[in-house]
This record gives structure tokens, C-alpha cells and sequence, in this order.
């Protein structure tokens, strides 16, 4: 986390892994595509051969200029609406200094001590103690804190929560992970199209079959199941190891912007199995505060455990809580 190096260092080292993360998603598109050539071949010609492999190929080649365009036109849906959807989801409203003048203060003293751009503060009305920040630019951030984290956390320890999300605010943590949630939708969507589509070829081909079809459409079948399947995995395994990353990173600079590594180990201590808003997308609990799930082999967690986060600060931050 924190090293001998210091904290810019170590986010300008995180960044550039996120970049290059970020470049996988194109050749997952890509090897999609292919996928769907390949399944277009087995159930359209009686009976394929090898070469129908490389035929897939040529239509993947062709077809890139479209999968580009439908990925952009999916990416400036996901971007324009983005925050109006993440509210509906969570049930976030925006406050103003009147109506929380405690929540609204802190945040606004630690913007105006590293002049940093005011974000808007929304609330969620729920007992859960979470939270998180959300937005695309500077104009658009927005940080959301649950009535449970307010209520439970005393100044300090709210102010280093605010720190955090803050944090993501200026490493531009959103943007990278909206972007890739984005990307991984894509994947998704396609990856149910594919295999919604081989359900229904199967049992055509069962039928033709009888009638003597078949060949090795069996085989570009399995290897297109193969790709989407693997497309699939590995974008979730990319999007999920930029989340837990960075909340390292966010935990160090709520330190470096409060000067207060006790009351970050703190906050966390609290929320530590208390967070779960069980009702938000997952898409969603990825960018929260906490989000604690468990996994195979702790591939598919978007965050670091608690322990681990505290053991961190203590070690790296100067923390003694």
C-alpha cells in the first residue's frame, strides 16, 4: 500500500495496471465475436469442416467495425445515465447543507483544505453502514453515506470515510471501474445471447441430426461455448482485481488527508459486518465502502477483507488501533 516510494507513486504504479486491464476488454470483444461466427457456421452449413474455422475468422474481421459501434453506442447509454441509474438502484437522494449541516461541513472542510472540487452528497435511508462515490468528472462527483454510517460513526471516523470516498474521487477509481462494469455488461449480455442461441441450435440440430446432418458443427459449438465462457471469467477476474486495488489505495489517502490513520482503522472496525445493502445491484456493491463477499479463492471479491485493510494501515500508515 503505503511504501518507501510514497502515495503518488504507488497510484501512478496502480493506474497504469488499470490501463493495461482495461486493454483486455477489446480482445475479449474480439475473441466474442468470433465465438458468435463460429456459432452462426455450426447451425447454418449441414456439415462443416476444419476450414469453417478460419471462415469464422474472416466474418470476425468483417464484423469488427459493428461490434465497435454497438459497444459504443451501449458505453454512451451506460455514460450519460449512469448516476440517475446508480440512484434508482440504491435509493440515494441528494441533501444539501440545511438538511444534514453535520455531513455536509465535514466534507466541505476537507475539500476546501487539499482544494479539491465540492461533490454532491446524497444520503441513503437505511441502517446499513456503508458507502460511496460515484460520477464520471469533477462536475458529476458525488459521494452517498448510509443514515446507519452517520449515525454510528463519531466526526473523526466519518471524516475519514468521506476521505476514502474522496480519494477515489481524485485517483479517478470511478471512471476506470464504471468503465469496466460497462464493458463487462457487454460481455454478459452477449455471452446469454450465445448461449441462449446454442440451446436453440442444439435441439435444431438434434432434429437434423436424425436426418443425417451433423458433421463437426459439435465441435465449433464447443469451441465457441469455450471462448464465451472464458471471455466471461476473465472479465469479471479483471474487473473485480482493479476494485480490490484500489481500496487500498483510497484507505491510504483518507490518512494522507486526514493526518488520521486511527479513526480510517476505526471506521472500519464498525462497518466491519454491518455494510450489506442487500437489495443493491451487484453492480453497485462493488463500489461501496465494504463489500463483503465470499468467493472461490478470493478471485471474485471486489474488496479486500477488513482485517487486511486495518493490518495494512497499521503497517504502512502508522495506525496503532
Amino acid at each position: 500500500m503505503i511504501a518507501a516510494a510514497g502515495l503518488r507513486t504507488h497510484i501512478w504504479n496502480n493506474n497504469l495496471k488499470s490501463i493495461a486491464l482495461m486493454a483486455g476488454f477489446p480482445v475479449l470483444l474480439l475473441a466474442l465475436t468470433y465465438a458468435g461466427a463460429l456459432l452462426i457456421i455450426a447451425y447454418s452449413v449441414d456439415a462443416p469442416s476444419s476450414a469453417e474455422f478460419l471462415l469464422a475468422w474472416d466474418w470476425t474481421v468483417a464484423a469488427i467495425p459493428w461490434a465497435i459501434g454497438a459497444a459504443a453506442i451501449w458505453f454512451v447509454i451506460a455514460w450519460l445515465g449512469y448516476q440517475k441509474m446508480i440512484d434508482a438502484a440504491t435509493g440515494a437522494r441528494e441533501v444539501t447543507r440545511t438538511a444534514e449541516p453535520r455531513l455536509y461541513n465535514l466534507l466541505e472542510n476537507l475539500c476546501i483544505s487539499r482544494g479539491i472540487t465540492m461533490p454532491s452528497l446524497r444520503i441513503i435511508e437505511t441502517q446499513a453502514l456503508n458507502a460511496y462515490a460515484s460520477g464520471l468528472s469533477d462536475r458529476q462527483a458525488a459521494v452517498t453515506v448510509t443514515r446507519g454510517l452517520m449515525d454510528s460513526l463519531n466526526d473523526e471516523e466519518l471524516e475519514a470515510v468521506l476521505a476514502h470516498e474522496l480519494t477515489h474521487i481524485r485517483n479517478r477509481d470511478v471512471r476506470l471501474l464504471v468503465i469496466s462494469v460497462i464493458f463487462v455488461g457487454i460481455i454478459s449480455f452477449l455471452g446469454q445471447i450465445f448461449a441462449r442461441g446454442m440451446l436453440r441450435g442444439s435441439l435444431m440440430r438434434a432434429g437434423g441430426a436424425r436426418r443425417g446432418g451433423g458433421g463437426n458443427a459439435g465441435a465449433l459449438i464447443l469451441v465457441a461455448l469455450a471462448i464465451v465462457a472464458l471471455a466471461y471469467v476473465l472479465a469479471l477476474v479483471i474487473r473485480f482485481a482493479m476494485s480490490r486495488k484500489r481500496e487500498f489505495m483510497a484507505d491510504a489517502g483518507a490518512v494522507e488527508l486526514t493526518r488520521n490513520p486511527d479513526a480510517m482503522i476505526s471506521a472500519l472496525r464498525k462497518i466491519s459486518g454491518r455494510s450489506a445493502i442487500d437489495d443493491a445491484p451487484e453492480e453497485v456493491r462493488q463500489m461501496f465502502l465494504d463489500n463483503d463477499t465470499a468467493s472461490f479463492a478470493g478471485l471474485f471479491t471486489t474488496h479486500p477483507p477488513i482485517p487486511r485493510r486495518i493490518a495494512a494501515l497499521q503497517a504502512y500508515a502508522g495506525g496503532s488501533a
